[in-house]
């Protein structure tokens, strides 16, 4: 299949944007191997990473991360309106789209990612936990949970193609 010069410039950007905010494949790769490493025993990073790049190829995952990380940085730069301004900056707890726009993520391989968003969500390990810290003076309200998101649906891409319907 031919691909659009804008899709690679998308995904171009989606990757860059990630690395940028601190975020990396292999990082995600980690969180994905928490989900799935007790399920699939032969598990290997190598696997993880091949699966997070699958689901970073995804036209809807990149436009996820682009709408996400430039409503961080406008929270950042204060360039959002009263209130949307202080909800997002504070990341209010009952706010709900940063979460709605991540589970678009998360739907892509079945309702499997749903459940392993929300387990991951809660716990915070890894790289979640650096983003949620809020020390970097950085506002990672949407971006903690994209890469939630991502590393939930790459999770569920693996548990998918691991257990076929017979």
């Amino acid at each position: 299949m031919k691909r659009s010069v804008e899709h690679y410039r998308t995904r171009d950007a989606a990757y860059e944007w990630l690395q940028k905010r601190g975020v990396s494949v292999e990082d995600i790769a980690e969180l994905v191997m928490l989900l799935q490493g007790d399920y699939i025993h032969d598990l290997v990073m190598e696997d993880c990473i091949r699966s997070v790049e699958r689901v970073l190829a995804k036209r809807e995952v990149q436009n996820a991360i682009l709408t996400g990380i430039q409503l961080d940085v406008f929270a950042e730069e204060r360039k959002l309106a009263s209130p949307l301004q202080e909800i997002i900056e504070y990341d209010e707890g009952l706010y709900g789209c940063d979460e709605i726009l991540s589970l678009s993520i998360t739907n892509i391989y079945g309702s499997i990612g749903m459940t392993n968003f929300g387990y991951i969500d809660k716990i915070k390990p890894g790289i979640l936990k650096r983003l949620n810290s809020k020390t970097d003076g950085e506002i990672h309200t949407f971006l903690d949970d994209i890469v939630g998101a991502i590393a939930a649906a790459a999770s569920s891409r693996i548990a998918h193609s691991r257990y076929p319907v017979r």
